[in-house]
């Protein structure tokens, strides 16, 4: 275990973080008093990647997928109705109410 002021660490903060990855233990003091100790971390735990295809064969896309939708089916997909201003065959009311 080494102690060392906050001067120094300051200028040689990457050789302490070489000395920290070789295992040892680094006290950062002001004034000659310990405030903060540098050491290792615990390895972590790296994840496991996953293969790719792990749900293949589990479902399926049919023929019809790619079939245009109906009016219909686009009016409930978009909810737009033929009285929406939106709907490209909307027509203004000739006799607005009053």
């Amino acid at each position: 275990m080494t102690a060392i002021n906050v001067h120094e660490a300051k200028a040689k903060l990457s050789e302490l973080l070489d000395r920290v990855e070789r295992g040892e233990t680094v006290i950062i003091a002001r004034r000659n008093k310990p405030v903060a100790e540098l050491r290792p971390i615990a390895p972590t735990i790296e994840k496991k990647r996953r293969p790719i295809g792990l749900a293949k064969g589990m479902g399926r896309v049919l023929p019809a997928f790619l079939d245009p939708m109906s009016e219909e089916e686009l009016a409930d997909w978009y909810e737009i109705r033929p009285d929406d201003p939106l709907h490209p065959d909307w027509k203004p009311d000739p006799k607005p109410q009053r």
